[in-house]
């Protein structure tokens, strides 16, 4: 078992038990005082502990070697995982939005609002924490499921401030409206957080080539070698990447001059591998570079253009 899997391992169970140990004291205390931002929360957590234990099934899942069934690894499990979990997300703020409407038309106090208060300081110093520690762990392995839940839990975060801001509102106030209103803008906020996770898991599932900046990086590396007075490479084509779980693939074709030596193009070719890699040099990569003795690249446009494709 690798490190980088070890370490994603440890990330998924340690959310699992931060999220249940936060369910526990926010449902206990939101059910003893009726304040709906904190039962809200609780739902929340209780989704972030069965989205953990699920991301916690896909990294064993996504960390697979190849085989012959899977032959390019099961990466995009992270893909999956991620979509999922903003879609589950985005149920958790439609129903806090529902939960806060129904408070707001029965007009229902907040009370205890010291315990509120003191339950919610606690959940800012424990998500905190694990924000800190998800985001460590997503600069070691680059896991969009870790990723995902970083973001997941920074909203959290942002959530729970939210709430204590309006709890000390009411205490000074007694406005009880502001309870289900920040219920509601917290809602929104979750909802469009779960939008740019649906939308990266989306994107991976889908084969979106590699950031703007990495692909722009291998270009000039290519190009290095193009503009070199040996005239070994005179051009490329047919440049795709994309990622799949924490692998970048890269396919390129390389066009050589038919002179020289498959030996030499070989090492040449293996030269422009690491050069890529250098890119993102903590980063996984498979980079396969075809060898061509002329430039095909018109060739097969026109072949794919006559096919209708």
């Amino acid at each position: 078992m690798s490190y980088k899997m070890t370490l994603q391992k440890k990330a998924t169970v340690v959310a699992s038990a931060t999220a249940f140990f936060l369910i526990v004291i926010k449902l206990t205390v939101g059910v003893m005082t009726g304040t709906v931002v904190i039962i809200a929360s609780a739902i929340d957590s209780a989704l972030d502990f069965l989205i953990s234990l699920f991301n916690s099934y896909a990294v064993s899942k996504s960390q697979k070697p190849t085989d012959a069934e899977y032959n390019y690894g099961r990466g995009k499990i992270e893909g999956l995982a991620s979509a999922l979990e903003g879609l589950v997300i985005t149920a958790s703020g439609i129903f806090i939005i529902y939960a806060a409407i129904q408070k707001f038309i029965h007009g229902e106090p907040t009370t205890h609002l010291g315990l509120s208060l003191a339950i919610m300081a606690v959940s800012v110093a424990t998500t905190s924490a694990l924000v800190i520690f998800l985001t460590h762990v997503y600069k070691k392995t680059k896991s969009l499921i870790i990723k995902s839940d970083a973001l997941h839990y920074k909203s959290d975060l942002y959530t729970n401030i939210g709430i204590i801001a309006s709890l000390v509102l009411i205490y000074f106030t007694n406005w009880h409206f502001v309870d289900p209103f920040v219920s509601i803008l917290i809602a929104i906020y979750i909802i469009y957080s779960a939008i740019g996770i649906i939308k990266e898991g989306m994107e991976m599932l889908l084969d979106k080539a590699l950031e703007h900046e990495t692909v722009e990086g291998i270009k000039e590396i290519i190009q290095s070698h193009i503009d070199a007075d040996d005239c070994i490479i005179s051009g490329y084509h047919q440049l795709k990447t994309r990622k799949s779980g924490n692998i970048n693939f890269v396919d390129v074709h390389i066009v050589f001059n038919d002179k020289v030596l498959l030996k030499h193009s070989h090492e040449l070719a293996d030269h422009i591998e690491e050069r890529i890699t250098s890119i993102h040099p903590t980063e996984s990569w498979i980079i396969n570079i075809h060898q061509d003795p002329y430039d095909d690249g018109n060739i097969n446009l026109k072949a794919a253009h006559s096919q209708g494709l």
